[in-house]
């Protein structure tokens, strides 16, 4: 057996063949369901999966080379990047079995300490009844009053448990983030930041390389933009193009999550393509980095205790009168020297909550770049994270808050609240 892999009794109950099924069983059923999201994520469950139905638990430097493609060299004690997997791998199986679709008995997790996955079956709930308490005789009139005391109580229990969130999910729904949204007859128009691509011709009108211009958005700004700087008349051209960051599918996974039961109509645009009308006419959920807000941005920050940089990669708080720069454009300015190993750095993301121009309402989902984008889509749609901030706002007014992130390798890791509170309405 090789170092890198340690033997383990691999099924505890029944049969060996039977546990081995129930384990492909339930891999299968994890696959299929989508809950995994990023490649390196599957790659890694797909890996643990195999190693685990040979019976071997895989060591951390072991998944490090095989999954991430990393040297023998790789020192595991100064980079966490598999612990930060085995950390996304743990929360994506717990979402997954709490959600309302998965009615099944067995689950599938990762023993504390080790690198493999163990299926186990859900225990039963087990009710023991109290001991029947000796009462006296009712009358007939007594027994119909008790009757329909009784019906009342389970009719308000049952009520109740209608109302009750039963899940992490539900309590997103719930919380008042969300639920004013949830509730309203609008359509839901899901707003994705993207950039508009301009084609640079050369003398023989072919296009020869991509540009961005930042005060370029669309093809009327494109128009404008060469009005006022002829001399690229014969240069610049529209070819149809436009990119979004990779966090927006990270974070859309996880907004459309909360959203999806409602019967609304929900679509999903590009800022580009919005129309004014819509910010006022329908429910905007805005997805993406702060400098590809376009029209939003006046509209959003106007009331805001937080300003962009010129830059987009810095968040000013006005009250505290402190500067937020995201590690990531500095390090694209001036590369850091390499070292071998992966560097932990800071990105912020920025979160609000505000009524829109027509009474309809407006959340922002929002960063400096990626890290900070994702970290803020997780944040605001966990139910733990969303309880702490109902018990320091009153999230049912307008309101904003801005997070800081750890990162590592484009993985966001954490984040905490730096700043938040109610907007001031005026």
């Amino acid at each position: 057996m090789s170092a890198e892999y340690e033997p383990f009794k691999p099924f505890t109950s029944g049969s060996l063949a039977e546990d081995a099924e129930a384990l492909r069983l339930e891999v299968n059923h994890v696959q299929a369901s989508g809950v995994l999201g990023e490649a390196r994520l599957r790659r890694m469950f797909d890996y643990l999966a195999e190693r685990s139905l040979a019976g071997q638990s895989p060591k951390e430097i072991a998944i490090a080379i095989d999954v991430f493609g990393k040297s023998p060299d790789f020192d595991v004690s100064q980079d966490a990047l598999v612990r930060v997997y085995i950390h996304k791998l743990r929360k994506a199986l717990d979402e997954y079995y709490s959600s309302a679709g998965h009615r099944r008995g067995a689950e599938l997790h990762i023993p504390r300490g080790e690198y493999r996955l163990k299926v186990s079956a859900k225990a039963p709930v087990v009710v023991i009844p109290a001991p029947a308490p000796q009462t006296p005789r009712l009358s007939n009139a007594h027994r119909i009053t008790a009757a329909l005391i009784g019906a009342a109580v389970l009719a308000g229990a049952f009520v109740l448990w209608l109302w009750t969130p039963r899940s992490d999910l539900e309590r997103v729904r719930a919380s008042p983030i969300w639920s004013a949204l949830l509730k309203d007859d609008r359509p839901i128009i899901i707003v994705v930041g993207d950039y508009y691509l301009i084609g640079e011709t050369d003398d023989s009108m072919g296009v020869n390389r991509l540009i961005r211009e930042y005060s370029v958005n669309s093809k009327n700004d494109l128009d404008h933009y060469v009005q006022e700087h002829p001399e690229l008349a014969d240069r610049y051209m529209d070819v149809g193009l436009r990119y979004l960051p990779i966090s927006t599918a990270f974070a859309l996974r996880d907004v459309m999550v909360v959203l999806a039961p409602q019967n609304r109509r929900i679509t999903v645009s590009k800022m580009s393509d919005i129309e004014p009308n819509s910010l006022k006419s329908a429910d905007i959920v805005y997805i993406g980095y702060l400098s590809g807000m376009g029209m939003l941005q006046d509209l959003i920050f106007a009331g805001s205790r937080f300003s962009v940089g010129d830059s987009y990669d810095e968040v000013f708080d006005k009250r505290t009168r402190l500067s937020y720069v995201s590690e990531i454009g500095s390090d694209i300015m001036d590369p850091p020297q390499p070292t071998g190993k992966e560097k932990t750095y800071h990105d912020y993301g920025v979160f609000e909550k505000i009524r829109g121009p027509g009474g309809n309402t407006i959340v922002v989902i929002s960063g400096t770049r990626d890290a900070g984008v994702t970290q803020t889509a997780e944040a605001f749609t966990s139910a733990q994270k969303l309880k702490d901030l109902e018990q320091k706002n009153d999230v049912r007014l307008p309101i904003e808050a801005l997070l800081e992130v750890s990162a590592v390798n484009g993985v966001n890791l954490n984040g905490k609240l730096l700043a938040q509170s109610n907007r001031d309405l005026k």
